[in-house]
């Protein structure tokens, strides 16, 4: 029996951008010919799988269907949601529609993760599903690559795959002490049968069992797609599936994962990614030649830039600051002096730094070796312009 694959893709993604800025949720966003929902649907494209089933909201319609027409994805089902209720009553209601089997395996999966081995986590996917049972639930996790108050964490028991404890967003220093008796982030992607996700929530969610169930019966379909029905649907209770079954759930195990992996949920993973990309998007026509070094515009997107730059030896940019712009460096290369208001910071390698929109800034390099800092410039009006001197080397204020 193949695995249905159920696209999570109704997030509002607001963790990037201030809220007055209207900008596409994080899976919509375009970093350079390919987004987050795009990079979904192609881990999905294997044998293994049914044809996606995608859990939005009628807000998105247009957009997923645009991807997927893009994608030359002909078959697929869309389930809309009327209303917002979080992540529970969604994945419930996708598992409800006629075409998904009692006992056929679904992969949960949200829309705006980065994975860089398709084949190893299908793998793994396929290799799980041997273990799924009528009253058990797989969740998957992901080997930290280093402390983060970004994520949740899970412990499983010693020598087993079962499930011993959640941590939920700990701080830096449990973070620190978990990892070492072995915790994973959880990823947020699980593994179940549909017969076994019914069970759970009959049990522990009849609320959202009951009024999941009544509108889908009542449902809207027009081709391949679903529309719930908005009086039973928000009768709902609005909780995450992590409150509402996995805290309750008695048979959880865990399905490890070694590999890259990142939810772009920061500018410090964007500016991060972007290093290890950033050969693919040099070309004569975005660099640009300054007295302090150089500087390449790697990727201007829907209110941001993400930008290189190059400070050469005994080199340094104005003592400057930018009336439309939030700035994030994080440092590839080289030792730099940043000065930020009356801060004087000397960061380690890969540590971003946090520019505030107005602050008073600047990067020195008093080394032979080059700085190199991956930029990603936030604001509405990203121009070049937008720079007011204070201090500068090279007689540019007038």
């Amino acid at each position: 029996m193949k695995i249905k694959p159920v696209i999570l893709c109704g997030g509002a993604g607001t963790r990037l951008f201030p809220k007055n800025y209207n900008n596409d949720p994080k899976q919509f966003i375009d970093f350079g010919g390919w987004n987050l929902f795009e990079k979904t649907l192609d881990r999905v494209n294997d044998p293994i799988y049914d044809y996606p089933l995608i859990s939005s909201n009628y807000k998105y319609e247009k957009i997923i269907k645009k991807i997927l027409k893009k994608n030359n994805i002909k078959k697929y089902n869309l389930i809309l949601e009327p209303l917002k209720k979080n992540t529970a009553p969604a994945i419930l209601a996708s598992a409800l529609i006629k075409n998904i089997s009692d006992k056929q395996p679904i992969l949960f999966l949200p829309a705006d993760q980065l994975i860089d081995n398709k084949k190893l986590f299908n793998k793994t996917v396929r290799v799980n599903a041997k273990n799924l049972t009528s009253n058990n639930i797989c969740i998957f996790g992901i080997k930290p690559i280093s402390p983060s108050d970004q994520y949740g964490y899970f412990l499983t028991n010693k020598n087993s795959n079962l499930l011993k404890k959640f941590i939920e967003k700990p701080k830096i220093n449990i973070a620190k002490q978990i990892i070492k008796k072995g915790a994973y982030w959880n990823s947020g992607i699980f593994f179940v049968r549909k017969d076994s996700l019914i069970f759970h929530y009959k049990k522990y969610q009849k609320n959202i069992f009951f009024n999941c169930n009544h509108s889908i019966q009542k449902l809207k379909i027009k081709k391949s797609t679903i529309k719930l029905n908005k009086f039973y649907y928000s009768k709902a209770k609005e909780i995450s599936f992590d409150y509402a079954i996995l805290e309750n759930a008695k048979h959880i195990i865990a399905a490890k994962l070694n590999l890259n992996w990142s939810d772009l949920g920061s500018w410090s993973s964007i500016t991060s990614l972007f290093n290890k990309i950033k050969h693919k998007y040099y070309s004569k026509k975005n660099t640009f030649i300054k007295p302090w070094g150089k500087y390449f515009n790697l990727h201007r997107g829907n209110c941001f830039l993400i930008k290189e730059l190059v400070v050469n030896k005994n080199s340094s940019i104005s003592l400057q600051k930018h009336k439309h712009r939030a700035e994030h460096w994080t440092i590839v290369n080289g030792k730099p002096k940043i000065t930020i208001d009356k801060k004087i910071i000397f960061p380690k390698l890969f540590q971003t730094i946090y520019i505030p929109l107005g602050a008073v800034h600047r990067v020195e390099n008093n080394f032979t070796t080059p700085v190199k800092i991956i930029e990603a410039q936030v604001g509405k009006i990203l121009k070049e312009t937008d720079i007011t001197r204070y201090v500068d080397q090279y007689g540019r204020i007038k």
